[in-house]
Formats: C-alpha cells, structure tokens, sequence
C-alpha cells in the first residue's frame, strides 16, 4: 500500500501526478510493482531511486502535485529526521494510476496468437447465447473511455446494474479495466478489438 493525501488523489486518477518523493530509509517499492492507494484503487511503480533533494527540479515539483519546488520541500522538511538539506537523499519514485485493482493479469498481454483470438470469440458467443451484448459493450467503452456506467448504460438502454455486472464478465476475460469512473478497453481488449474490426471489414 501506499499511502498519499486526499488532495492527491485526482492528480493520481487523471494524470496529473505521476511523480512522488518518500523519506524512506531503504525502498518500500519496486518497479513494476502494483500497491493500493486508498479509496482509488492502485498505482503502478515505473522506477525508485535515490536522489538528493538538491536534485530535484521545478517539473519534479510539478509532476508531484505541488505548484513549485519550494512548496514541495516545504512539505517534506516536517517529515525529516535530523539536518533536512539539499544533500539530504530520498526516493524519487515515478508511477501511473492503474485503474480499480480488480484488473487480472492476462488483461496486460496484448501479443494474441491465434488461438487466443479462438478462445475470446469463444468465450464471447457463450456470453452471447441468449442475448447479443459483448460487441455493443466493448464497442462502447472503446468510445466512451473513463465515462460513468450510468451513461453508459443509458446508451445501451440498460439500467445501470446489469450493465455493470456484464463489464466485470469482460473484465474476467481480461478485455477491460475499471478506474474510479468508467472504463477502457485493455492492452489486450485493445489488440483484440483491432483484430475483430478488420475481420468485419
């Protein structure tokens, strides 16, 4: 888990905040590591390292989620034990909001062989038996990324439970991912969809 204030949180969700400094005595992370922020889901580590505070730039500053560099340092000198310096070191650790948590692992694998492809339109026909609705939905989210379900929904002239309740079916198949508001297709729904457009062409 890491932990960050609540005024964080949108930058996290959005984008904006990609970048964070801890006065950690040794690494609490590691690249490519996935920890929970709460109440958003997770964030994804792209790299931790060592840096000195006198290293740290005004884009640094902003890409933590401060207006500049003196308000950053500002926040970090109470946290500091003993002499808070320019030499002082802490970690500097990039990252990326990954979405809700619930993701599963295969949705990250966006190299389909042809089997895969075989498996995914089987298991999308038996979605399909009784009612048609995985094209639609997939169709969708691919055009409507991060929009609430409830809107969503409404465009399928659905009510907001079931049409929820048919993205985590999708989800499982590794198709899409959840964020605090809406949806996206997956690396792998992604390379999925591309494929299942040109065969309809």
């Amino acid at each position: 888990m890491l932990l960050f204030q609540k005024r964080f949180l949108p930058g996290l969700v959005d984008g904006r905040v990609t970048l964070t400094f801890r006065q950690w005595p040794q690494a609490r992370v590691k690249p490519l590591g996935r920890y929970r922020v709460h109440p958003i889901g997770v964030v994804e580590v792209t790299s931790a390292e060592r840096v000195r505070v006198g290293d740290i730039s005004e884009q640094d500053a902003r890409r933590a989620g401060f207006d500049d560099r003196a308000e950053l340092l500002a926040y970090l000198k109470p946290a500091a034990r003993g002499a808070f310096g320019s030499r002082t070191e802490l970690f500097r650790i990039e990252l990326h909001y990954a979405g809700d948590g619930d993701r599963v692992p295969l949705a990250l694998e966006d190299q389909l062989s042809a089997d895969d492809i075989s498996k995914i339109d089987e298991r999308l026909a038996r979605l399909d038996r009784k009612e048609p609705w995985t094209r639609a939905a997939l169709r969708l989210i691919e055009k409507n990324p991060r929009v609430a379900a409830s809107q969503l929904a409404a465009k399928l002239k659905q009510e907001k439970a079931p049409f929820k309740a048919n993205v985590v079916k999708l989800k499982k198949l590794g198709l899409t991912q959840s964020f605090e508001v809406g949806y996206e297709l997956s690396p792998r729904g992604k390379a999925y969809w591309q494929i299942a457009r040109r065969r309809r062409k």
